[in-house]
């Protein structure tokens, strides 16, 4: 058995032994399981926050703004607990951080296929290679670590996307 799938199996025996509020935590931590894709978690969960983008470009500022607030305090909270339940630092399967930073990544920009292109593909280049000051917000303890450094890519991608509307345009 591959370490993949037996790390799988794992966090299925941790699910069933946790209490509820372990279940949530893993449930929404993983973003609904495209956490437990066995390649490219993180993309997977990026690309699990495409349907929420959508609706904040509906919804307006203000309800935006407390939208992405509820979504960064609601993953901080679960990848803290989920860290705690799968005994590990920053666990693979756990994405919601990745949906968080998404988010922000694409905040007030205007929606079209060109922006949430180039917002997925800069936001998973900084969310991975993470330059200076992503990689020492990633050091923070628990939850809040495991969230910052994809709120800080969010924000270089979210400006990087800027920069180049304002060339092409």
């Amino acid at each position: 058995m591959s370490k993949s799938q037996s790390d799988k199996f794992t966090i299925w025996s941790i699910f069933r032994k946790a209490d509820f509020s372990g279940k949530i935590s893993l449930t929404l931590s993983t973003w609904f399981g495209t956490g437990l894709l066995p390649v490219a978690p993180g993309t997977f969960g990026t690309l699990g926050a495409v349907p929420l983008v959508f609706g904040l470009a509906c919804l307006g500022t203000v309800p935006g703004v407390f939208i992405i607030a509820m979504v960064v305090a609601v993953a901080i909270w679960t990848s803290d607990r989920s860290q705690e339940l799968l005994g590990n630092g920053d666990p693979s399967e756990v994405v919601i951080d990745e949906v968080a930073g998404f988010l922000l990544t694409m905040f007030l920009l205007p929606l079209s296929w060109l922006t949430l292109g180039l917002g997925f593909v800069l936001f998973r280049v900084f969310d991975i290679f993470k330059p200076c000051p992503i990689k020492q917000a990633e050091k923070l303890r628990g939850g809040l670590g495991i969230v910052m450094d994809d709120l800080v890519a969010g924000i270089y991608a979210h400006l990087c996307v800027r920069l180049i509307l304002f060339f092409v345009k």
